[in-house]
Order: C-alpha cells, then sequence, then structure tokens
C-alpha cells in the first residue's frame, strides 16, 4: 500500500487500465496497473479515515440507481474529515445539447448507454450537476461543484473526465463530462 508523506491515501476507484501514479489504482477487476482488486462498493473496509482524495472517472453510472447512496456513504467513511471526492460522470446535459444541435445519436451512445464491450460495461443511471449534488449532499459532502480537470494533479492522464465530442476536439469540441468535487462534512 502506497503512504504519502502525512499517512493520507489517495484513492483512483475504478481505474480500469488508467493508473494515477501516487494514488492506490483500485478496480474489481485486476489489471496490470490495479494496486488493488477490490469491489469499490467495500473499499471503507479497508481504507476507513485514511484518505485525503477519492477519484473516480466514469465509474459511478455504471451502479445502479438504488446502489448509489450506499456506494457514496462507503466513499465517504474512507475519506478523513475536509477529503475531497472528486467524480467524473457522464454529463446528461451536455449529452442532450450535443443531440440537439447535431442530431448525431451515433456519438452520444456510450455516454448513454455504455461502451458495452463487456457484461460491467453498462450505464445504468444518468446525472447532471443539480442531480449529482442533491445525492452528493445527502450522502455527507458539501461545497460540492465542478472543477476543471486541466487544474488536477492527475490532468495528464487522459481518462473520460476529458471526453469531448467531437472525439478529441478539445479546442472546439464540447465536453462530455461533468466534473465534480465535493468536500466531506
Amino acid at each position: 500500500m502506497k503512504m504519502h508523506e502525512d499517512n493520507l491515501l489517495k484513492l483512483n476507484l475504478g481505474c480500469g487500465n488508467r493508473a494515477i501514479p501516487g494514488f492506490i489504482n483500485i478496480d474489481i477487476e485486476s489489471f496490470d496497473n490495479t494496486d488493488v482488486a477490490l469491489d469499490i462498493r467495500k473499499v471503507d473496509e479497508k481504507f476507513s479515515n485514511k484518505c485525503k482524495l477519492i477519484y473516480s472517472s466514469h465509474v459511478l453510472e455504471h451502479f445502479k440507481k438504488n446502489e448509489i447512496k450506499d456506494l457514496l456513504y462507503s466513499w465517504n467513511k474512507c475519506l478523513v474529515p475536509g477529503g475531497i471526492l472528486r467524480l467524473a460522470v457522464p454529463d446528461f446535459d451536455a449529452v442532450v445539447q450535443y443531440y440537439k444541435l447535431t442530431k448525431d445519436i451515433d456519438s452520444i451512445q456510450s455516454f448513454l448507454n455504455g461502451g458495452q464491450k463487456s457484461s460491467l460495461d453498462y450505464h445504468f443511471i444518468t446525472f447532471n450537476f443539480e442531480y449529482l449534488k442533491r445525492i452528493l449532499n445527502e450522502a455527507g459532502f458539501h461545497s460540492v461543484k465542478i472543477y476543471n480537470y486541466q487544474d488536477t494533479e492527475h490532468a495528464y492522464i487522459d481518462d473520460y473526465s476529458q471526453c469531448y465530442l467531437p472525439h478529441m476536439d478539445k479546442t472546439n469540441g464540447m465536453l462530455m463530462s461533468l466534473n465534480i468535487e465535493a468536500i466531506k462534512c
């Protein structure tokens, strides 16, 4: 386990094949870069009150609506008071706006339904800022705000927090990711 100078940890939950140096990279599947193979619904059993930052990019939407609050409560238990939860999820408002502008239904399918490349790659819920903020507040988080991925210590990791349509057009495209940060009460 990677301990930091202040003995508080940073977790990258649902990391897939995108590890972030300096974080404990956790996924239910064991990838080459996975530090801990663990169901992220149970991270509080191992990391309770040990973390200063939890990051999870395009993972929350893979859980059913009735699992989301319990999942966020579990992640809340991992954080010390004042700890940061940083989430990225498909932004339903941006997806709708992009569709209204382009009528390109093919490009938005994976944001709504997942990539469907495996049994774990399906989406069960959609989020916009107001909805996710309400759920985070109910799970014991406050100061919910949008963050700019470019201002994070992991901005150089090209993950889904940086997904644009048209694909990879970070200059003229539209960001399809809702990137939210919240503080544990």
